[in-house]
C-alpha cells in the first residue's frame, strides 16, 4: 500500500511515524508547503518520497490511501480542486475537527471510483509541527469515523484496522451532526474554558501557587490560535449551546457559594463526583 499525506505537521507527521513503525512495508509519501519538514521526514526514514505543493498532482495518482491533514476549511477545496488526480480505487480521509460543512461541500465530488471516509482522531498536543510528531501519540485514544452515504464498508474496515494497528483503542462511527455536537462539548468547550481561565488570571506568576489543578486545566490553552479560531466559528451553533449550559451550571455553583448554602453545594459536588466516576467506567 502507498499512503499519502497532505500536510505533515503534528498530526500528519504523527500518523506517518506511527504507520511507519507498525507497517514498515508500506510506502509513505507526503506533500507539505515547508520544504525543510519534507527533508527531515525523508532523512529520518518516515517518508519515502516527498513533494512540494506544486507537484501534488504527480503524487496523488500513486496513493491508495490519502490523509488530508489540513485546517478544516481547506479540506474540501483541496479534494475538489484535485478531484481528477486521485488514483482510481483510492480512499480519502481527513482529520478535521468539524464535519457538517465538510459533508455539504463534498456533495459536489463526482468521482464514483474514489471513496471518501471522514475521520477525526481524538489526539493531539499543545505543541505544533512535525518536530513534535510522535508515533505513540495515538495510544489509548479515541477515533471517530463519519462515513458518507457513498462510503464503502471495505474502506471503513481498512481504516478501522489501521487505526487499531497504531494504537487507537475506542473506534466508533457516527454522523456529522452528532459528531459536531459532541465534539463542541468534549473538545471545543474545554479549550474555551481553559483559555478563559488563563485570561482571567491576575498575573502570570500565579503558577507559583499551583498544585497541579491549574496546570491540568490549562495545558490546552497553549493553543494554535488560527486553527481553534476556525473550529470555534465553524461550529458556533453547537459550541454556543454548550457554553450557555456551562454558564448555567457555573451560576448554580456561584449562587450556592454566595448564599452560604453548604447543603446544596455539597449535594451538587457529590452528584458531580458520582457522574464523573460513571464517565470513567465507560472508557
Amino acid at each position: 500500500m502507498t499512503i499519502g499525506f497532505i500536510g505533515l505537521g503534528l498530526m500528519g507527521g504523527s500518523f506517518a511515524k506511527a504507520i511507519r513503525l507498525v507497517h514498515p512495508e508500506y510506502t509513505i509519501t507526503a506533500c507539505d508547503k515547508n520544504q525543510a519538514v519534507l527533508e527531515d521526514a525523508v532523512l529520518d526514514g518516515t517518508v519515502n518520497t516527498a513533494y512540494p505543493p506544486s507537484q501534488v498532482d504527480d503524487m496523488l495518482p500513486l496513493c491508495d490511501l490519502i490523509f488530508i491533514c489540513l485546517y478544516p476549511a481547506a479540506v474540501a477545496p483541496f479534494i475538489l480542486e484535485h478531484e481528477k488526480s486521485f488514483k482510481s480505487g483510492a480512499v480519502i480521509t481527513d482529520i478535521a475537527g468539524v464535519k457538517q460543512n465538510l459533508v455539504k461541500e463534498l456533495e459536489s465530488f463526482n468521482r464514483k471510483d474514489v471513496d471518501i471516509v471522514l475521520g477525526h482522531p481524538m489526539a493531539g498536543s499543545e505543541r505544533e509541527g512535525y518536530t513534535h510528531a510522535r508515533a505513540d501519540i495515538f495510544k489509548g485514544r479515541n477515533y471517530i469515523f463519519i462515513p458518507l452515504p457513498s462510503s464503502k464498508q471495505e474502506s471503513l474496515h481498512m481504516l478501522k484496522s489501521l487505526a487499531a494497528d497504531i494504537g487507537f483503542t475506542r473506534i466508533i462511527e457516527t454522523t456529522a451532526k452528532i459528531h459536531d455536537h459532541k465534539i463542541a462539548f468534549t473538545s471545543q468547550l474545554c479549550h474555551v474554558i481553559a483559555s478563559a481561565l488563563v485570561e482571567s488570571a491576575e498575573d502570570t506568576e500565579i503558577t507559583a501557587f499551583g498544585g497541579g489543578s491549574f496546570e491540568d486545566l490549562t495545558r490546552i490553552a497553549m493553543i494554535n490560535a488560527p486553527l481553534w479560531t476556525e473550529l470555534f466559528i465553524e461550529n458556533k451553533e453547537d459550541l454556543l449551546h454548550h457554553i450557555e449550559v456551562f454558564e448555567k451550571s457555573l451560576n448554580h455553583f456561584k449562587k450556592s457559594i454566595i448564599e452560604d448554602d453548604s447543603t446544596t453545594l455539597m449535594r451538587s459536588l457529590e452528584k458531580v463526583r458520582t457522574r464523573r466516576i460513571d464517565m470513567a467506567r465507560l472508557k
